[in-house]
């Protein structure tokens, strides 16, 4: 059960912490910083997308299949730090961004996920505010598991077994909502997101099936999509499964909220690439709009503040944060394990 100390509803502390960080130049653009980051990934896609085409129709496709889906989770990272402003000072240029990086490259909808996401950032692990707890297969706490029906109950029964084979779908998944999303016009300037997705669509399929025969390309697109959305899953997963689920009972400031429910990752600049400054989640919730490059040496300054003031601060390596995440999700899949052995035992 969650708890909070007797200063726990002041709101000053996030005003003086972010203070701290202002002083700090953590906030300020980091233009050197993105520009090496477009170019980088620029030079990796068109890297990838010439072996793609002098390899041609072999299975050593599936290699690069695998490779590119590294490439398009970095692009979405891309994307997601446009979405929170991260790059550029104009709205109008992060967006731009947004669009090109999530529609054009990644073939996600850029206005779906900023609502989603959005929504998710401003209740965190909330039960019914936050969509990110929201998910059809997968249930966060034992009453939410009791709910799932058909298909979905046992797939949340055993769901810490198939967490990570679930990913392998995410991909499809994205790109089927995001779809879905846009038809449905549920979206702002769904017809421009329209015409980038459609030309991402048709490019990336004629690309496929241009360069190999049909079977090969078939594989190739499973493959590829396989990688891209385990990639994405493994990158977010650590950031708030397995942490406190909050509901309307809690009341916390934003401060508290935030950290409570999130955890950081340990590692070095490695981790940092790949995980896209994702890993340091804690201080990403408190300043979604701080460059990910800052991100490393503002967790310095806000683990202090939180112990400072006795917040809960959770921080792990990767592979321990999946073990809480893995563990989280057995325990809320309790109650369908053990109203299963329940009847077994009565019919028999």
């Amino acid at each position: 059960m969650l708890t909070v100390d007797a200063a726990g509803k002041r709101g000053s502390d996030f005003a003086e912490l972010s203070r701290t960080i202002k002083q700090a130049g953590l906030l300020d653009r980091r233009p050197h910083y993105y520009t090496f980051r477009v170019v980088g990934n620029a030079l990796v896609l068109a890297l990838s997308a010439t072996a793609f085409v002098l390899v041609g129709d072999s299975w050593w496709q599936l290699a690069i299949a695998g490779l590119l889906g590294v490439v398009f989770t970095q692009h979405a990272f891309l994307g997601h730090d446009s979405g929170h402003r991260q790059i550029f000072r104009s709205k109008r240029a992060n967006e731009v961004a947004g669009l090109l990086y999530g529609n054009l490259f990644s073939g996600i909808s850029y206005g779906w996920w900023i609502s989603k996401h959005n929504r998710h950032h401003a209740n965190p692990n909330h039960i019914d505010d936050d969509p990110d707890v929201d998910i059809s297969v997968l249930a966060f706490t034992s009453e939410q598991s009791l709910t799932k029906k058909g298909i979905f109950r046992f797939i949340t029964k055993h769901q810490a077994i198939f967490f990570f084979p679930l990913l392998l779908l995410e991909g499809f998944s994205l790109h089927v909502i995001s779809v879905n999303a846009i038809l449905r016009r549920k979206i702002k300037g769904w017809g421009v997101e329209a015409a980038l997705l459609s030309v991402h669509i048709v490019g990336y399929l004629a690309a496929v099936f241009l360069v190999m025969s049909p079977l090969k390309g078939v594989l190739f697109i499973l493959v590829h999509q396989a990688a891209f959305g385990l990639y994405m899953g493994v990158s977010f997963a650590p950031n708030h499964k397995g942490m406190p689920v909050l509901t309307d009972e809690h009341e916390f400031d934003f401060l508290r909220k935030q950290v409570l429910t999130s955890r950081n990752v340990n590692g070095n600049w490695f981790t940092d690439l790949a995980l896209g400054g994702l890993n340091y989640q804690i201080e990403h919730h408190l300043f979604p709009s701080m460059p990910s490059v800052s991100l490393r040496r503002a967790q310095v300054l806000v683990r202090e503040f939180c112990e400072q003031h006795s917040i809960s601060y959770a921080q792990c390596g990767l592979f321990r944060s999946y073990g809480y995440v893995l563990q989280h999700l057995h325990e809320a899949g309790a109650p369908l394990r053990g109203a299963a052995k329940l009847a077994r035992a009565t019919s028999s």
